[in-house]
């Protein structure tokens, strides 16, 4: 048994190397062997400890930018097309999900690491200049989405991040995954918040079946505005670093290949999670819609303010605390995601299984991300508005090239062997990208020459 990444501190064990790492993950395995032994729950219990990357992926993504473009659809069209509209990219994200957990758990091996060794540098480094930049970006709205939401309450902009980043470094500090896995857990939980703000708006639910049941058509066409929705909509559930972040925890909790139907009932968990908080967070502002009020669709605290007559102070006080969940969670799961990608593209340790002096690069990573983007956020004048979707077109754009690589990966027997995906799910993540293409193609259309955009789309 070989150490399993350079820098570690070994226990000797007859000649062996095995490092505090090696231990800790050996002991999450037992617990998923007794689990599988038992009779009585096994399958709750087997679920229990499986749970992790799939629901902190899928609701992780559920973040302050997602809820907020979320709020800014129901705010503006209500509940027709985009509630069946959500539940379908919440579907495409399972389609590219599943992908990546297979990949993780049969190759043990990081999505970077995969990407380096494959492709070779120039696309190692491609996908790792798209991530780290599309992650950096996501971080500062995810600081924006925390302080705007606890500036409902009145909280001081350094105040709210100083907590968040204490959150953030408490978390990441435990130096055990399991730990580290089970806070985050706990805190992304918090997303259900939507769904009482939900029930406070009193939706029409025969309006809401119907509108699921038939997909009426897209308000007022493609136009550059209700593409710009469309778009932030798509961005909110796929997203490059889902790929990095839940194939890096899959190899940290030490998945294997006889735990990849589990793996993927929770994966399917989490995005059903996460698409009930998202369209709860619709039908949460659709009655700014339906009385005509036009609300800030990047501030948590006037979406909250504005929903006060209709949800009660109550209400808007759990939505902004909702934003600021979101915003925590991702800032969370998004710091860890670049730490995982550069520790593997660089050799050296990334794992919460290793304590700091073990794996000081990756934990500096992790948390100097999380701390340059909250510092950005404090900055008199900072355009945070430009930042909100500048990601959004990134998130999109980026996507399908690094479908493309996930393809050839998960299909690759040299890494694979024989579990390589069959046809369908080949074919529905080329579908996945296929759309993603054109929306993109779409979207850059309308800005980079919105006028010609409009007047083409007036002709259909």
């Amino acid at each position: 048994m070989r150490q399993a990444d350079t820098g570690g501190a070994a226990l000797p064990s007859r000649g062996i190397d095995i490092t505090h790492e090696d231990m800790d993950r050996a002991r999450d395995r037992l617990a998923l062997e007794r689990a599988r032994g038992s009779h009585r729950l096994r399958w709750l219990r087997l679920l229990w400890l499986l749970a992790g990357p799939g629901i902190l992926v899928m609701l992780g993504e559920n973040d302050a930018p997602s809820m907020l473009s979320y709020a800014a659809t129901g705010a503006r069209f209500g509940i027709g097309f985009f509630l069946p509209f959500v539940l379908v990219t919440f579907l495409m994200a399972l389609v590219v999900q599943d992908l990546t957990v297979r990949l993780g758990s049969v190759s043990h091996r990081g999505h970077a690491e995969l990407i380096f060794d494959r492709f070779g540098p120039f696309w190692g480094r491609f996908a790792m200049a798209d991530l780290v930049l599309g992650n950096f970006l996501t971080l500062i709205t995810e600081f924006i989405g925390i302080r705007a939401g606890l500036g409902f309450f009145g909280v001081p902009p350094l105040v709210a991040v100083g907590l968040a980043l204490a959150v953030v470094v408490a978390a990441t500090l435990t130096s055990r995954y399991w730990t580290w896995e089970r806070l985050t857990l706990g805190l992304a939980a918090c997303n259900a918040i939507f769904v009482p703000v939900a029930l406070l708006a009193h939706p029409h639910w025969g309006a809401v079946g119907h509108a699921l049941a038939t997909w009426g058509p897209l308000p007022g066409g493609l136009r550059p505005s209700t593409m710009m929705i469309l778009v932030a909509d798509i961005g909110a559930t796929v997203t490059p670093w889902m790929l990095f972040f839940q194939q890096g925890a899959v190899v940290d909790k030490g998945l294997q290949p006889r735990d990849l139907q589990g793996a993927r009932i929770e994966t399917s968990i989490g995005a059903a999670l996460a698409a009930v908080f998202a369209i709860a967070c619709i039908l949460a502002t659709a009655p700014l819609h339906r009385h005509g009020i036009a609300a800030d669709a990047f501030r948590a605290a006037d979406f909250a303010r504005a929903l006060v007559p209709y949800v009660g102070q109550v209400g808007g006080a759990l939505f902004a605390l909702g934003i600021f969940e979101a915003g925590l969670v991702a800032a969370i799961t998004i710091s860890t995601s670049s730490a995982y990608a550069l520790g593997e593209a660089t050799h050296t340790s990334h794992s919460l299984n290793r304590p700091l002096r073990d794996a000081w690069p990756f934990y500096i990573t992790l948390l100097s991300s999380a701390v340059l983007a909250a510092i950005l956020v404090l900055v008199p004048h900072a355009p945070l508005e430009f930042v909100v979707l500048v990601v959004n077109v990134i998130a999109v754009l980026s996507m399908p090239p690094a479908l493309i690589l996930l393809v050839l990966l998960v299909n690759d027997r040299a890494v694979m062997g024989e579990r390589t995906p069959g046809v369908w799910a080949n074919g529905a993540t080329i579908a996945v990208t296929a759309v993603l293409v054109a929306v993109g193609l779409l979207y850059g259309a309308s800005v980079v020459a919105p006028t010609a955009f409009a007047h083409q789309l007036a002709r259909f």
